[in-house]
């Protein structure tokens, strides 16, 4: 295990492990999203949907801590990157290096924490009722995020948490891409033409689900 923990203290183990917990990470927010999207199918099908999920306990607990400890290596993998790229350069340039970066790319750390911020309400909300516990109702998840989602305020959280989701998401994929090796002239427009779309699509998608209820849609 001293070469495993070696191997992430160094920059390239770091990036390694940014990748391939950002990797799994999509994998899961994509999922998350396509099985949420069944709310505007109706009561019967996002409810039966929810009820699958619950009759495996056991597998759900184990799929929830397993992307606990993956979310929680890569947000700590980040903030040691972010400390020691400060750290390296702690006087900044007398002409910014890097004006060519966007704002998502310089902003990767703000947003990164601002989603785990969310996650935490998110998992308060709807899993375990600390918030809004008025609406809180596992028997009946089309009504639980149907009365949620009427809501005005809950709804500009959670669309303003998907925006900031696209950002991250959208640079964290271009960054993937680079980490392994896709960093050239023929691939790096489709790269960022793709990292768009599927940002686009998650956070897109998101956003529908948010604002159905309000919009009339379900």
């Amino acid at each position: 295990m001293k070469w495993l923990l070696e191997f992430w203290r160094s920059s390239i183990g770091g990036k390694v492990t940014m990748a391939v917990t950002g990797l799994l990470l999509f994998l899961f927010v994509l999922m998350h999203m396509l099985g949420n999207l069944q709310f505007l199918a109706g009561p019967a099908t996002i409810n039966a949907y929810a009820e699958f999920l619950h009759s495996k306990p056991a597998l759900l607990w184990v799929a929830r801590i397993g992307l606990l400890v993956i979310f929680a290596v890569h947000v700590r993998t980040g903030i040691r990157l972010a400390t020691q790229n400060k750290a390296a350069r702690p006087v900044g340039y007398a002409v910014d290096a890097t004006l060519r970066a966007d704002w998502a790319s310089k902003s990767m750390l703000l947003t990164g924490l601002t989603t785990l911020a969310f996650v935490v309400y998110h998992l308060a909300h709807f899993t375990l009722g600390w918030v809004h516990s008025r609406d809180h109702n596992s028997n009946n998840v089309h009504a639980m995020m149907k009365h949620s989602f009427g809501h005005p305020g809950i709804a500009i959280v959670y669309v303003a948490a998907q925006v900031l989701l696209f950002f991250h998401l959208r640079h964290g994929i271009r960054s993937l891409a680079q980490t392994l090796g896709l960093n050239h002239g023929r691939y790096t427009p489709m790269v960022a033409i793709l990292s768009l779309l599927l940002a686009a699509a998650i956070a897109g998608g998101n956003i529908l689900i948010t604002l159905s209820v309000l919009l009339g849609i379900v």
